[in-house]
């Protein structure tokens, strides 16, 4: 089974695929975002990828994996423990999250279990719009849109919700990270959504005074 290890911590890297290696693991082991990029998706089977990296977010990794056709297992390893930053991992196409410090035996009890449910696809419609989940792809009219990562995040979680209002500060607070947020960012987003939708611009509706809404049925 071969395993994209990617790591940056010079003691805790070279452990993990020691102990991967022992427990049936080949392991490509990547001390940055860069070295991981390297790495075809077509050439490992998982992928366990720290957070923080010297050079980028391992979030970033995650989504080029999943546009690079990468349909296995993506464990992050991370600091962070808090809701929203789990759920946001999850939604850039990661499986699974797993804090530091661990234990090793969780670690590769989690691995288990990743392989043990397959292939990772996902994808749903609403009206002229297809998300595809997994390759972090959004279509309309299957047209593909060039989306920056954060506006395929804003479009799928207004998708999601097709048919009700979502107020600015829900959006704020469920697709951006604090540090990220500056005065009128949903503003500026959905304005450049609504550039790259084009002729479906209206797909994404204002509601004067209580925020946006993707018309139809929601997607769950």
């Amino acid at each position: 089974m071969r395993l994209l290890l990617v790591e940056d911590d010079p003691k805790l890297g070279p452990l993990l695929a020691r102990v991967l290696g022992t427990s049936g693991y080949t392991v490509t082991l990547a001390a940055d975002a860069a070295q991981a990029r390297s790495v075809g998706g077509g050439d490992v089977d998982l992928a366990v990828v720290d957070r923080m990296l010297p050079d980028g977010d391992g979030l970033d990794v995650c989504t080029s994996l999943r546009r690079s056709d990468f349909e296995g297992p993506i464990l992050i390893l991370t600091a962070k423990s808090e809701t929203k930053d789990r759920v946001h991992a999850l939604d850039l196409g990661a499986d699974d999250y797993l804090t530091k410090p661990f234990d090793m035996e969780e670690l590769l009890a989690r691995l288990r279990a990743l392989l043990r449910r397959g292939p990772r696809i996902m994808s749903f419609d609403v009206g002229a719009l297809h998300f595809d989940i997994g390759r972090r792809n959004a279509f309309v009219r299957e047209r593909l849109l060039e989306l920056t990562g954060r506006e395929f995040d804003l479009l799928a979680y207004l998708a999601r919700r097709a048919g009700q209002v979502v107020s600015k500060a829900e959006l704020v607070e469920s697709v951006w990270d604090a540090g990220e947020v500056v005065p009128n960012v949903v503003e500026v987003h959905v304005s450049r959504l609504r550039d790259k939708l084009g002729a479906d611009a209206d797909l994404i509706e204002t509601v004067r005074g209580q925020g946006y809404r993707v018309p139809g049925e929601s997607a769950g």
